[in-house]
C-alpha cells in the first residue's frame, strides 16, 4: 500500500483521499454530511429561514458525528499517524471554538427572534418593567401604546423601599404608587388576572393592559449559582418564567440598568433600554439655531424683495421681506448667514417673521466691534455674535446656549446680565443656579448659609467675574474693588432644591450645567418665570454626570427641541473654543 503524503505544514489535516483504503469507509459518512449540510438549524435561524424540525436537527448531528468518526481501521505508519493525530486534535479544537453567533443555542436564538418577529408581524408584546424605569419616568406605564405591561412583585417591593425621602427618585416612586392605586381601584381579583386596561385613567394612547405577578413562579429557573435574594435575579426569573407560560408571545425586559440588560442577554432573554424619554435618537440632528443659506439664495428668493430700516433696541437694523422655495425650511429666530466666496460682504441675519413662503430677515448688530462691546466683552467669532444678539434682545425671554468647554457660554451670559442689570437696568438682579452633581467623589456636607453652600459649585462664575472685572482699568484698585462689591450685591446664587413654588419677577436667571437636569426638573425651573424675567440655559451635552441621563434624554436637549420656532426664544450652538490654544487642543485630542 502506498504511504500517504507527508503534511506540508504543522498540524495539517490529511484528507480522506490520502488514505486509499480509508476513503471507502468514510465515503458514506461524507456523502451523508453533504446531503444534510443545508439543514443546519442555527444558520437557517440566523438567515431568517424556517426552523428545521427536531428530526432534521438530529439527522444533522448524526451526520456530523459520522463525518468526524474515525475511518475504517487501516494500519498506518507511525511517522504519518502522529501528524494526523495532531491535526485531528487541532481541528477538533477549532470546531470547539467557532463563531459565537453560529453556535449559539437554538433556544436562545428562538427567544431573541420572537421580539423581531413581533415587530415584523405587528403582534403586541409584553414589556416587563424594571424598577428604575418607573423611578426615572413615572408616566412610563402609559408609554407603550398597544403593548402590555407586566410588573413583577419585586418591582413593587423596590418601589416601596424608595418611596421615603425628598429626592426626585422618592417623589417619582410615590407618584407611581398613586398611579397604580388609581388603576386597581374598584377592580376585582378576576379582572387583575385578566389585565387592567391602561386607558382607565384617560390615557387614550395606552391601549394595552397592565398585569401583576399574582403567584409564585413555578417553572424554569435561572442557572445555579446566581444569588436568589438579589432583586435583579428575581426579575430575570420572572421573565424566563413568562416565556415558558406564554410560548410564542414576545416578552421583553425594559431596564435603564446597563448591567441588568447585559445579564439578561447573557441568559438569552430579550432586553431593551427605555427609549421613550429620548428626544432624539441621534444628537447630530439637534437643532443648532444656525443655518447657512445657499449661494443662489438671493437669485431664487429675492425676486420681489422689499427692504426698509428701523431703529430697534438702540441700533438701526435693516429688514428684508423675501419669498421663495427656501423659506419654508426656516424657523422663527433662527440665524442665517451667507459668506460669498467672491470677496463680497457676508450677510448675517435672523428670521423675525414667517408666513408660508414669505419671511422677514433682520440684519444683526455687530458685537465683534469694540464700540458695541457688552461689559467689555466682544464677540470673537460668528456664533458668539449670534449669541450676544439673543442675550441682548429684550423680546427674547428664553435662550439656550450649547457648546463644548471654552466656547464662552458663561462669560457671554454674565456679561449680558451685568450690562442689562447695572447699565440699562432692564432687570433687577442676576440669579445663578446649577445642579450639584460632582464630577468625582462628593466632599460631604458644607457649612454656612444656602449661598455659602453653593459657592464651591460656582467656581466657573467666580473665574468669569474676575475676567470681567479686569477689563475695568479706569478706576484703579479701589475702583475695581468697589465695582466687585456692587456686582456681588446684584448676583444671587440659589440652590435648585428650593425653587419649587417661587416666582421670579424682572430677574436675569442663569441655569448652568443644564445638561445634568431631567426634563421634569427643567420644566420646574422654567415655569418659575414671572413678568419681565429672562432665562438662560447653558450646558454641554457631551459632559453629563447624572446617572440614567444621556445626550438624547437630557433636559437641555428636551427644551432646545421643544422651544425651537417660538417667537420669544432662541438657541445657538457655539462651535469654536476661545478659552486658550491649550484648551482647544485638549478638546480635540483628549
Amino acid at each position: 500500500m502506498p504511504l500517504p503524503k507527508l503534511p506540508t505544514k504543522p498540524a495539517a489535516l490529511l484528507l480522506a483521499k490520502d488514505y486509499p483504503k480509508a476513503e471507502r469507509g468514510a465515503k458514506g459518512a461524507v456523502r451523508a454530511v453533504a446531503a444534510a449540510a443545508p439543514l443546519d438549524p442555527v444558520e437557517d435561524l440566523i438567515s431568517g429561514k424556517a426552523v428545521p424540525a427536531p428530526k432534521a436537527i438530529r439527522a444533522v448531528k448524526t451526520a456530523k458525528a459520522a463525518a468526524h468518526a474515525p475511518a475504517a481501521p487501516t494500519p498506518l505508519p507511525v511517522a504519518a499517524a502522529r501528524p494526523a493525530a495532531r491535526a485531528k486534535e487541532q481541528n477538533d479544537d477549532e470546531r470547539d471554538v467557532p463563531h459565537p453567533a453560529k453556535h449559539k443555542p437554538v433556544e436562545a436564538i428562538i427567544k431573541s427572534s420572537t421580539s423581531r418577529q413581533a415587530d415584523k408581524t405587528g403582534a403586541t408584546k409584553m414589556f416587563v418593567l424594571d424598577t428604575n424605569v418607573l423611578m426615572h419616568d413615572p408616566s412610563s406605564l402609559f408609554r407603550f401604546e398597544e403593548h402590555d405591561v407586566y410588573l413583577p412583585m419585586m418591582t413593587l417591593e423596590e418601589l416601596d423601599d424608595h418611596k421615603k425621602g425628598m429626592s426626585e427618585v422618592a417623589r417619582n416612586a410615590r407618584q407611581v404608587s398613586r398611579t397604580l392605586d388609581a388603576l386597581i381601584a374598584n377592580i376585582d381579583d378576576d379582572a387583575i388576572e385578566a389585565g387592567i386596561p391602561l386607558a382607565k385613567l384617560g390615557n387614550k394612547d395606552a391601549k394595552g393592559r397592565l398585569f401583576f405577578q399574582t403567584r409564585l413562579q413555578n417553572g424554569p429557573t435561572l442557572p445555579e449559582g446566581l444569588p436568589v435574594g438579589k432583586a435583579d435575579n428575581q426579575i430575570l426569573g420572572v421573565v424566563r418564567n413568562l416565556e415558558s407560560e406564554l410560548p410564542g408571545r414576545a416578552i421583553v425586559l425594559v431596564s435603564k440598568d446597563i448591567n441588568m440588560r447585559i445579564k439578561a442577554r447573557a441568559l438569552g432573554l430579550p432586553a431593551e433600554d427605555y427609549f421613550n424619554d429620548h428626544v432624539l435618537e441621534d444628537t447630530d440632528l439637534l437643532y443648532s439655531g444656525i443655518v447657512q443659506l445657499p449661494d443662489d439664495f438671493w437669485n431664487k428668493n429675492g425676486k420681489d424683495m422689499e427692504s426698509w430700516q428701523e431703529n430697534k433696541n438702540g441700533s438701526s437694523a435693516t429688514f428684508y421681506r423675501v419669498t421663495g422655495p427656501t423659506i419654508p425650511t426656516l424657523l422663527m429666530n433662527q440665524f442665517v448667514f451667507l459668506e460669498p466666496k467672491n470677496g463680497e460682504a457676508p450677510f448675517y441675519g435672523q428670521v423675525k417673521q414667517l408666513n408660508g413662503k414669505t419671511a422677514v430677515l433682520q440684519t444683526l448688530r455687530d458685537f465683534s466691534h469694540t464700540k458695541n462691546n457688552v461689559w467689555g466683552v466682544t464677540a470673537r467669532n460668528r456664533e458668539q455674535n449670534f449669541a450676544l444678539n439673543l442675550l441682548m434682545n429684550p423680546d427674547c425671554d428664553f435662550v439656550t446656549l450649547l457648546g463644548q468647554a471654552g466656547t464662552g457660554k458663561t462669560l457671554l451670559a454674565l456679561a449680558a446680565g451685568l450690562a442689562q442689570v447695572l447699565e440699562t437696568k432692564l432687570y433687577n438682579e442676576i440669579i445663578v443656579t446649577r445642579v450639584t452633581v460632582p464630577v468625582g467623589e462628593d466632599i460631604g456636607f458644607l457649612p454656612g448659609t444656602e449661598e455659602e453652600k453653593m459657592s464651591p459649585w460656582m467656581g466657573a462664575f467666580d473665574d468669569n467675574l474676575e475676567v470681567l472685572n479686569k477689563s475695568d482699568s479706569d478706576g484703579g484698585e479701589w475702583g475695581r474693588a468697589a465695582t466687585q462689591d456692587l456686582i456681588r450685591s446684584r448676583i444671587k446664587i440659589k440652590s435648585l432644591n428650593f425653587m419649587r413654588g417661587r416666582t421670579f419677577v424682572n430677574k436675569f436667571l442663569i441655569i448652568d450645567e443644564a445638561q445634568n437636569l431631567t426634563p421634569k426638573q427643567l420644566k420646574t425651573l422654567v415655569t418659575r418665570a414671572g413678568p419681565g424675567t429672562k432665562i438662560l440655559c447653558l450646558g454641554n451635552i457631551a459632559q453629563i454626570d447624572t446617572p440614567y441621563l444621556t445626550e438624547g434624554s437630557s433636559g437641555l436637549t428636551y427644551v432646545v427641541d421643544r422651544f425651537k420656532g417660538w417667537s420669544h426664544s432662541g438657541h445657538v450652538t457655539l462651535a469654536r473654543g476661545e478659552r486658550s490654544r491649550l484648551a482647544d487642543h485638549a478638546s480635540e485630542v483628549l
